[in-house]
């Protein structure tokens, strides 16, 4: 058994200082711990899944970041594992607890997830071993774990079992209280442009420093048909992560980061808007290019006619939200949002369907996370 701060301690000092995650009993010392420690930032996920793309996010904005759930959580975590770490290379440290392990007396719940969680690992190609259980064993195992993420540019996850760190204290601030934004509504009613003519009114106006990672699907192809700039981070998988991962971002660096989702993807995580509410800086913008349909996947209809995309961001804390559905009121409502700090969210209604003969991404993802990194570096907050 160690101290959490046996492993903190040396995983700071080799820059491991941001860390976004979901509760495990296992994992209290050592979430207790990172809240507690003022040199340390730490995000709570609404979802595994969400953390991997906040932890992604920070790396993105030069941090290198540390996942820590439940291994329960692998199940949430696997999309973005296998379709936003892999192809982007993008590498996390992750500490995974094994609940239901061998020779564990645990929940029912547990039981066979205990009993494939290393063969779990090994099937989404994470490398992984076990979390340290003496002081000695640290600096090896954060040794072994730098070196393989250096070498595949991929996570690296240590299998932490019950009693391997000792019991911790939380003395960490409370959350912000409550503080709803304030939602506007530009709507006019009229007839909505497509997707592809609202990006190109974005990208007439946009400042030149903003980044901008879009959703996967006919929103990540269109923009690159548009234009194809060192800051666009085109998302090919990991369906709702798009603002997670702007948010890993938006919190280390000064630029502005915009995230371009979809009315879809925004549901699938629509936890991740109270993440950003709580979490989100002022140099984050989240747009939702609503068409109501799947559209890369044949335009069945989505549920979003019936939800208020502005007025969940208002509760869930964004500093404003507006509501719009032509390009007068698209314009005035991101660039009020840049003016006046957010986070902020802009729902916008648009045209179902998307141009024809419409191209895919020719940029290796690999090389979209790097030259978008290289993007970053002038922007980054001091200490990432």
């Amino acid at each position: 058994m160690i101290r959490a701060d046996d492993f903190l301690g040396p995983a700071k000092a080799a820059g491991f200082t941001f860390f976004s995650g979901v509760p495990c009993s296992f994992l209290t010392p050592v979430i207790n711990r990172v809240i507690s420690d003022r040199e340390l930032r730490y995000v709570a996920a609404a979802s595994e899944g969400e953390a991997v793309a906040i932890a992604a996010g920070a790396w993105l904005a030069g941090r290198k970041s540390a996942v820590i759930c439940q291994n329960s959580g692998l199940g949430n975590a696997v999309n973005p594992l296998t379709s936003l770490n892999h192809p982007f290379r993008i590498p996390s440290m992750l500490i995974v607890t094994w609940r239901g392990g061998p020779g564990v007396k645990d929940e029912p719940q547990h039981q066979l997830m205990g009993e494939i969680t290393p063969a779990l690992l090994d099937v989404i190609r994470v490398p992984h071993r076990p979390f340290p259980k003496s002081q000695a064993d640290v600096a090896p195992a954060l040794a072994a774990a730098q070196a393989s993420m250096d070498e595949t540019g991929l996570p690296f996850a240590f299998v932490m079992e019950d009693g391997d760190v000792a019991e911790e204290n939380l003395d960490g601030e409370p959350m912000p209280p409550h503080s709803p934004g304030v939602t506007r509504d530009l709507a006019k009613g009229g007839e909505r442009p497509s997707r592809y003519r609202t990006m190109e009114r974005l990208l007439s106006f946009v400042p030149d420093d903003a980044g901008i990672i879009t959703a996967t699907g006919k929103c990540t192809r269109e923009l690159f048909t548009i234009a194809d700039r060192p800051q666009h981070l085109y998302q090919i998988g990991s369906m709702g992560c798009v603002a997670p991962m702007a948010l890993g971002v938006a919190m280390n660096v000064t630029s502005p980061v915009i995230a371009l989702d979809g009315d879809g993807a925004a549901l699938m995580k629509m936890g991740a808007m109270a993440t950003v509410g709580v979490y989100g800086s002022a140099n984050l913008v989240h747009v939702v290019l609503d068409n109501g349909t799947y559209d890369s996947t044949g335009g069945q209809p989505t549920v979003s006619n019936s939800v208020d995309f502005a007025a969940v961001a208002g509760a869930c804390g964004y500093a404003g939200a507006y509501s719009c559905d032509d390009l007068e009121g698209f314009e005035i409502a991101v660039r009020d949002s840049l003016a006046q700090g957010g986070p902020r969210l802009v729902h916008m209604r648009i045209a179902p369907g998307s141009m024809s003969k419409l191209g895919r991404p020719g940029v290796a993802p690999s090389e979209v996370a790097r030259r978008f990194q290289d993007f970053l570096k002038p922007y980054r907050k001091a200490g990432g």
